[in-house]
């Protein structure tokens, strides 16, 4: 079997499209489309189905990406590095959501770069969680961070750490209801409090919301960055109350510039996962980090 029509027929798989297939592999979109309908013909078995929007892949389809992808990521990591592995830098592509993987991927991989040369280059992209899984799949990333685990066999997703939410605010916000018994503002109370988020939708207001006030925010968005780095910046300025994680927020929760508006007993958790394309971590690079991200996390709380 060709090996140049199994490359196709992955980078299809992989993208969901022919037209996104062929602008990454520098091919016109007919090529593509004859090259699958040729390993199609070779095979005797349909590969895809075809939808208005891409194509999906038919059960023959997953199971032959499922064995092919990893040795075809093998082979373009030999031509990558070349056979000597004692003088080869390899380079790890990270992506995920920036706070995290600037606060506690990048300071935990670094580690690793350049150590006694058996480290590898370490480059890093940001994006949202559909953008991180697409270009993992097409073969921009090698590894990935994010909150949600992917179907299908053709990624492997391993828990890499849970992270509490809490809900802040600059202090003058924090002040005791009106019934005058002390307690610290509730649902009710917070319904005039300007709200800071990353997005108009307010998905982690909301989420934390759901979990713990069994309702909906009313206010809108007052603020809207799309970064948490940020969204803490402006909660400590008094601009609203925000949710954050609390490795994103501690050092400002211990200096007092926010105070936590309400700690409830059980507080809203979201997991992160470390996600690979299956069979990538027979790669000895992809699978050093991923071991000592899981170890870092050991101690992340």
């Amino acid at each position: 079997m060709d090996l140049a029509l199994l490359r196709t027929f992955v980078t299809v798989h992989r993208a969901g499209s022919f037209t996104r297939a062929a602008a990454l592999l520098g091919l016109s979109q007919p090529a593509v489309t004859s090259q699958i309908r040729t390993l199609e013909r070779q095979l005797g078995r349909p590969l895809f189905l075809r939808q208005p929007r891409g194509v999906t892949p038919t059960t023959i389809g997953d199971e032959l990406a499922h064995k092919a992808a990893p040795h075809l990521d093998a082979l373009v990591e030999i031509t990558e590095t070349g056979l000597d592995d004692d003088s080869a830098v390899r380079t790890l592509h990270l992506a995920g959501p920036p706070e995290f993987i600037a606060e506690r991927a990048l300071p935990a991989l670094t580690e690793l770069t350049g150590e006694d040369g058996r480290g590898f280059a370490l480059r890093a992209s940001f994006g949202t969680a559909e953008e991180t899984v697409a270009g993992l799949a097409a073969g921009h990333h090698d590894l990935a961070i994010g909150t949600a685990r992917p179907r299908g066999l053709l990624f492997t997703a391993t828990p890499l750490c849970d992270e509490e939410h809490v809900l802040v605010a600059a202090p003058r916000h924090a002040e005791p209801s009106d019934a005058g018994d002390g307690r610290r503002p509730g649902a009710p109370e917070l319904a005039g409090v300007p709200v800071i988020e990353v997005h108009e939708t307010l998905p982690f207001v909301s989420r934390y919301w759901a979990s713990v006030f069994d309702c909906r925010p009313t206010a809108p968005g007052t603020v809207i960055v799309p970064d948490l780095r940020a969204v803490l910046a402006c909660a400590v300025a008094g601009a609203g109350l925000a949710v954050l994680p609390r490795y994103l927020c501690a050092s400002a929760l211990e200096r007092g510039e926010v105070v936590a508006l309400h700690e409830p007993v059980v507080p809203p958790l979201r997991t992160y996962f470390l996600v690979v394309r299956s069979g990538t971590l027979a790669l000895p690079h992809i699978a050093r980090a991923h071991d000592w991200l899981l170890r870092a996390a050991a101690d992340w709380s």
